[in-house]
């Protein structure tokens, strides 16, 4: 017997009117309509193909039942408040699909095909019952209008799940990160349960790499794209973890200097996991000494490329002390002198003694060499041929050397800052 229209009420303003006695009809299908559509999903969805028993059974055949109920609930009554509610459990069920790491589009899929059997069979109830085609089509707008509704909360709640995950991800590696640059010691069982929580795996090796600022202030600061790599940003200096850096020679690659934005990067020494603090400092000191002009102001400076400069600037005061009591015998000459007899002796220290060797590197005359080396032994004495006394003589020469360097460089005016 066809159901009388008279009665109806709208789904939507200016759309056919649909019979709420329908609503009783359908709802005394739902259980075996509910069966069709959970076989269908299951049938069409790999991500939901499992056994049919148990919790997860109970889960689909829930969400297949909201779902149809909010569908027969929209005829019952337009104006409801069971929309609410449906919405709230589809929320929870998107959360509980990114928590078990099914992807969204599993989710949506399962929702599209599921509405789309239930319209079938829910429109083949109406025809049978001799409905006008308007009431059908309007049923049909009404169907998909509730599979959006369901597709919509079921979103909500994915993409909510998913920010929290990612907050509760980024907050366990900032963790991690404090523990393994700080001062005190890495305790074993600490780095194993923070990088399991992480979802870090614990390399043997690491290094850090020491950032200047952005070239823009107001820019986001984002670290560069490297896999497994711990950063803080909001650190000053800016600060990033690499594991495992020399297996991948990730240092030398045009990507990873393009990945840095032009700015200016100290990598400190590879060293154990539980040392990294140790690559932070030198990193962070070569940092410093590029800001200054000791090192390469630009681009990015390998600390193990630069050993002996970063222990020469290790304790500066005490250096200072050192070269004080070894170049000593140079205030003996004029203000003028000193300079070129300072060259002269660094240069034959390092080159082993070798005049032609030193004239080449100087660009001058061998006998302006030999002339200024007469001076510096009358000003040192036999202590020249001490093997102790030239260690410490290139230690000091070389440290006054990179200080000049440096004192160029602060006069620089149009010097970046770090």
């Amino acid at each position: 017997m066809a159901v009388p229209t008279p009665r109806g009420v709208p789904t939507e303003p200016g759309t056919a009117l649909v019979p709420p006695d329908l609503a009783k009809l359908l709802r005394a299908q739902l259980a075996a309509v509910s069966d069709e559509v959970e076989d269908v999903v299951r049938s069409h969805v790999p991500e939901y193909a499992r056994p049919a028993d148990g919790t997860y059974r109970e889960n689909l055949r829930s969400g297949v039942v909201q779902a149809l109920t909010l569908f027969i609930d929209h005829i019952a009554d337009p104006h409801g408040q069971n929309a609410a509610m449906a919405a709230a459990y589809y929320e929870e069920l998107g959360r509980g699909e990114a928590l078990e790491g099914r992807s969204l589009e599993a989710l949506q899929s399962a929702i599209r095909v599921g509405g789309l059997h239930a319209w079938r069979l829910m429109g083949r109830t109406a025809e049978e019952l001799g409905l006008d085609s308007a009431v059908v089509a309007a049923l049909g707008e009404l169907a998909f209008r509730t599979v959006h509704e369901v597709a919509e909360a079921a979103a909500a709640g994915y993409a909510e799940a998913q920010s929290r995950n990612a907050d509760e991800m980024e907050r366990r590696r900032a963790q991690l990160l404090d523990l393994l640059l700080g001062e005190g010691p890495v305790p074993p069982e600490a780095l194993q349960d923070l990088a399991h929580g992480a979802r870090w795996r614990v390399p043997s090796r690491v290094a850090v790499i020491a950032l200047a600022g952005p070239a823009d202030p107001r820019a986001e600061d984002r670290p560069p794209a490297m896999p497994g790599a711990l950063a803080d940003m909001g650190s000053r200096p800016p600060r990033v973890l690499v594991p495992d850096p020399e297996g991948y020679g990730r240092f030398g690659g045009r990507s990873f200097v393009l990945g840095l934005g032009g700015r200016p990067a100290a990598i400190g020494p590879t060293v154990p996991v539980v040392e990294a603090a140790r690559s932070l400092r030198w990193a962070t000191r070569a940092l410093g000494l590029m800001g200054r002009g000791v090192l390469p102001r630009q681009g990015v400076v390998l600390c193990a490329d630069h050993l002996s400069t970063l222990l020469l600037h290790s304790d500066e005061p005490l250096l200072a002390q050192l070269e004080l009591r070894a170049l000593a015998p140079l205030d003996a000459a004029s203000e003028g002198q000193r300079p070129r007899l300072a060259e002269t002796l660094l240069a034959w220290l390092l080159s082993g003694s070798n005049v032609p060797d030193v004239a080449a590197r100087l660009h001058i005359h061998p006998q302006t060499v030999r002339y200024r080396l007469r001076q510096l032994e009358k000003l040192f004495g036999e202590s020249l041929h001490d093997p102790g006394t030239r260690l410490e003589l290139i230690l000091a020469l070389r440290s006054a050397e990179l200080r000049e360097g440096d004192r160029c460089s602060r006069g620089d005016k149009n010097r970046e800052s770090f």
